[in-house]
């Protein structure tokens, strides 16, 4: 018997390698993630797109797997002492998958708990502040005649990218000569609001050159290349 067939979410997205992790998922920056991680960690997975247009996220199938209707979330046939295990939260997972596969995570302790508080940064501070001046630059906020909001995103975005910018200085990635999670979850927020933000001017981006620097690196990783695709349409 698929043990996957008890969760229904596989009602909904069939898994045709059961075999394999399973990724619901979007190419959003935190969806983008989980996707990274996977191509730069070689574990099989088989990716399910979960299409906003169609309010999949709001479906009875995908709140089983995350009530809080957000991507990525995955669903591991071989979890934790080799029962499936369902996860959620974009942090979460990056953490999850490099403890199961030992990589992109030190094995130091301290380093280990300094790639924790990047990548804790990252979560709790440059996702939710880009996110809103994505929202009052280019999306709906636009429209609202107070810019006090806007101006106060934009502030605190700023701020995040001088706290990197220093962060990066001598350094080739954010725990140093090691590529790992916190790149993971930083460096596609630095892509995306600049670009799909379309936010570089509203920042003043051309003033972090180190963030530009790792950005770049970042970016030309054949791994995050395919990552930055996936699901596919």
């Amino acid at each position: 018997m698929n043990p996957l067939n008890a969760f229904p979410v596989t009602h909904k997205w069939p898994a045709r390698h059961p075999d394999r992790l399973q990724l619901y998922s979007l190419p959003t920056p935190n969806g983008v993630k989980a996707s990274i991680m996977l191509e730069e960690t070689g574990l099989p997975y088989e990716p399910h797109r979960v299409r906003f247009d169609h309010k999949d996220q709001l479906s009875p199938e995908f709140l089983s797997l995350n009530p809080n209707n957000k991507i990525p979330a995955i669903l591991d046939p071989d979890g934790p002492g080799g029962t499936p295990l369902a996860l959620f939260e974009s942090g979460a997972i990056l953490v999850y998958l490099a403890e199961k596969t030992g990589q992109l995570l030190p094995a130091d302790a301290g380093q280990r708990y300094h790639a924790l508080q990047w990548l804790m940064f990252q979560v709790g501070g440059m996702g939710p502040m880009f996110g809103q001046l994505g929202f009052f630059h280019k999306f709906d906020g636009k429209a609202i005649a107070d810019k006090r909001p806007l101006a106060r995103y934009v502030n605190e975005s700023v701020r995040l990218l001088r706290v990197l910018d220093g962060h990066l200085q001598g350094r080739d990635w954010m725990l140093g000569d090691a590529y790992g999670v916190a790149d993971i979850a930083t460096f596609p927020w630095v892509r995306n609001l600049i670009g799909f933000y379309e936010a570089s001017e509203l920042v003043g981006f051309g003033r972090f050159a180190q963030v530009q620097r790792v950005l770049d690196a970042f970016l030309a990783r054949p791994a995050v290349q395919r990552g930055l695709q996936i699901p596919a349409e």
